[in-house]
């Protein structure tokens, strides 16, 4: 079908504008945070919300204020999350995913890459990406926590203090 009815596109207009406008003022309160893609968590409370207001502008079933009340609890919880995990570290740890590294001055960690399911070629095409020739001009090689991969030139040895890949050295 391709047109049911005026009404029903009224009702997808003054819907989708109400529901849009609540979103944009709940994400206004909630902070810049709500939306980062830091982690996995945080790209499924992003879909989830994009799922949510596409529920509420097409389903003819699901009022206004429900779907708002929906829209408001994903990011309440999101927020509630993040909260506790800069609070308590070992609720970060329960909820967030630390970056792996794949691979140091040139050398593949064959082992982190099996965990985390990272083929060689992947590797050797993020490397290429970056603009390096060569595997060993890459110093080191970083799944982050939201699922892209780093390049870094030059790693110092022995890493400096405070080092980025401090949190990736636990091989």
């Amino acid at each position: 079908m391709i047109f049911d009815s005026w009404a029903g596109i009224g009702r997808v207009l003054l819907v989708g504008t109400l529901a849009y406008v609540a979103l944009v003022v709940v994400l206004r309160i909630s902070g810049k945070r709500t939306l980062t893609k830091l982690n996995a968590f945080d790209l499924v409370v992003t879909v989830a919300l994009g799922s949510t207001l596409a529920t509420v502008l097409l389903s003819k079933t699901v009022p206004l204020a429900e779907g708002i009340a929906a829209l408001t609890l994903l990011v309440g919880l999101q927020f509630l999350i993040t909260w506790l995990s800069v609070r308590w570290p070992s609720f970060r740890r329960l909820v967030k995913s630390e970056p792996t590294l794949l691979m140091l001055r040139g050398s593949p960690l064959d082992r982190a890459m099996r965990e985390q399911r990272i083929t060689l070629e992947e590797v050797t095409a993020a490397v290429r990406s970056r603009g390096f020739a060569d595997m060993a001009e890459a110093g080191a090689v970083v799944l982050e926590t939201d699922g892209t991969i780093s390049v870094l030139g030059q790693v110092p040895e022995p890493l400096p203090d405070r080092s980025t890949l401090e949190p990736t050295a636990r091989l």
